[in-house]
């Protein structure tokens, strides 16, 4: 039995993963943060980070499963984690969404940055490390250079932005 303090050489390679996704999840809550967001750099970190460790743990107890159960009928569906992850978050999401009478929808933007930040946690714990920092990337040009010219067209019509 593993001595349940240490860690292992995989435990370090998950924190590895974990810690790519919680940089990638900070960037984005940055961006919201100094937009004067509700969901900022906590948030963003919690959703990247834990949507890759629920991956990570899911893939590891699907592992556990089919290795100890091989001979059963039954087999796992790793899908399952990852519809249990976007439900999850798009329950997150839809709190920051709010609706004033005279200002319109708020904060749909930021929901999706929180559903997008849960991909890119999950992009990490499957390895994809090159295409979550690649979505990261194009998140902060979606939400810096775009925001602008929203803001711009916003300010031309005489409408806020989100």
């Amino acid at each position: 039995m593993k001595n349940a303090l240490m860690l292992d050489s995989a435990d370090l390679a998950n924190l590895q993963i974990i810690a790519i996704a919680t940089v990638c999840g900070a960037v984005i809550g940055l961006e919201r943060e100094l937009a004067g967001k509700p969901a900022g750099i906590r948030t963003h970190i919690f959703v990247c980070a834990g949507s890759a460790l629920m991956m990570i743990l899911g893939q590891e107890i699907v592992g556990q499963f089919e290795h100890e159960e091989s001979d059963k009928l039954l087999k796992a569906d790793p899908i399952r984690i990852l519809q249990a992850i976007v439900v999850g978050i798009s329950f997150l999401g839809a709190g920051t969404i709010v609706h004033e009478e005279h200002r319109g929808v708020e904060g749909l933007t930021t929901a999706a940055t929180i559903y997008l930040t849960a991909g890119i946690g999950v992009a990490t714990a499957v390895e994809r490390v090159p295409l979550a920092v690649a979505i990261t990337i194009g998140t902060l040009f979606t939400l810096f250079v775009l925001g602008w010219v929203e803001d711009k067209c916003a300010e031309r019509h005489g409408k806020g932005s989100d």
